[in-house]
């Protein structure tokens, strides 16, 4: 009876174990594997990529190999075709294309109510992507060593405008964060270094909905000693670099 039953216990290990091994696929019977490279066409930022790249490891299944080539700005990816042709999918979403625009800033000098002057700045941003634009002068300091008072060096700061922008599409128009600096070196010396020069600073910074081609106030600087005031104003219009190109005359 003892006998019976081992032989019985060992026939139902070996039947477990056979059908075990036929439920896994061997290596003849997986589907075979290909490698294909897929480079970003619209995305240029380290933590975008780094995003895709997130999505891709979530979404493909384990045995999928993703490798993030960052200097290429691509994925080397070996899986098999429907796993493939699922990242091509997710890759087409997530680096559409970027559309761009025209960013004009215009700072508008008033005295009181009087309108007596204004200054236009414009820059083209990509949807998406941070853009900076700056325009002033560089302003030499003295720097001196503590360790060796007789000895210092010069150094530069720049004064003028800086302009910070970032776009995100939205239905009718588009947000934007942006952020606005002025600054510019006063008339009187600094009493702790006379030599040099003391730099006035203000900053306008903030997030906006913008239409476009309709102009929007995101803020006002007041000019120091003075009864004048700076308004910044920001209109967002369509911009076609392929538009800009004159065509080429037989």
């Amino acid at each position: 009876m003892n006998r019976t039953h081992g032989i019985l216990k060992a026939a139902l290990i070996l039947i477990m174990s056979a059908t075990a091994a036929w439920s896994q696929p061997s290596s003849a019977q997986r589907e075979p594997t290909s490698v294909q490279t897929y480079h970003l066409k619209n995305t240029t930022q380290m933590q975008d990529g780094n995003e895709i790249f997130e999505a891709l490891r979530n979404t493909l299944t384990p045995q999928a190999k993703i490798t993030f080539i960052r200097s290429q700005n691509a994925f080397l990816i070996e899986a098999t075709p429907d796993q493939l042709a699922l990242a091509e999918k997710i890759l087409n979403e997530l680096d559409p294309r970027r559309n761009t625009y025209r960013l004009t800033y215009t700072i508008i000098d008033r005295d009181s109510t009087k309108r007596i002057g204004e200054q236009h700045y414009s820059m083209i941003v990509v949807a998406g992507q941070r853009t900076l634009m700056k325009q002033g002068s560089r302003v030499p300091i003295m720097v001196s060593d503590n360790k060796n008072p007789a000895s210092s060096t010069v150094t530069y700061i720049d004064v003028g405008m800086n302009f910070e922008a970032t776009l995100t599409e939205a239905e009718g128009g588009a947000s934007l964060r942006t952020r606005v600096e002025r600054s510019s070196t006063a008339e009187e010396k600094s009493a702790v270094a006379p030599q040099d020069p003391i730099v006035r600073q203000s900053l306008v910074e903030g997030t906006s909905f913008l239409t476009l081609g309709k102009p929007l106030t995101i803020g006002s600087l007041d000019v120091p000693d003075s009864t004048r005031h700076l308004d910044i104003e920001v209109t967002i219009e369509s911009f076609a670099p392929d538009a800009q190109k004159k065509p080429v005359k037989p």
